[in-house]
């Protein structure tokens, strides 16, 4: 069942959302979910992260990872296939591009490959100007403290 949600009425009250609401538009629209290679997301900290990807055959030259802003892409390609005839295939070594949407801030620390598992490491570095900050609250200026009075130099006739 596929349930087409209108975002309309939200962008009429809600600001600085909208990279939100397409991501939610752009999800909605995935026809085939390809579940290869499989990988787990790990929160390991607050604001630490880490991806591993189970890419059993591919060797480090045969996996390219690409960062750019909110996005990561991880690539494998095999290089010259030999040609054989197998009897039977259960490891899959066909080319593969997986996705990873990223959240404001988060980028990527590195990556490593061992025993057939690519780890990337993620860490989300909000900046200081979007860090929250305590707002002092001043004392109103000394002539403030006395209620002040208008007076109309004019009198009604």
């Amino acid at each position: 069942m596929r349930t087409n949600l209108d975002f309309a009425p939200l962008y009429r009250s809600s600001i600085g959302f909208d990279r939100m609401f397409n991501l939610l538009e752009s999800a909605s629209r995935v026809h085939s979910i390809d579940n290869w290679p499989p990988y787990d997301i790990v929160k390991i900290g607050d604001d630490d992260y880490q991806i591993t990807m189970a890419v059993a055959g591919f060797t480090d030259e045969e996996l390219t990872l690409t960062y750019e802003p909110n996005l990561l892409v991880v690539e494998g390609r095999k290089a010259g296939e030999e040609e054989r005839e197998y009897l039977h295939r259960g490891i899959a070594g066909r080319t593969f591009r997986r996705r990873f949407e990223l959240a404001d801030h988060v980028k990527v620390n590195g990556a490593s490959l061992a025993n057939g598992l690519l780890t990337v490491d993620l860490k989300r570095e909000i900046p200081e100007a979007r860090k929250p900050r305590r707002i002092e609250i001043g004392t109103s200026p000394s002539d403030w403290s006395e209620p002040r009075q208008i007076e109309d130099t004019q009198r009604a006739a």
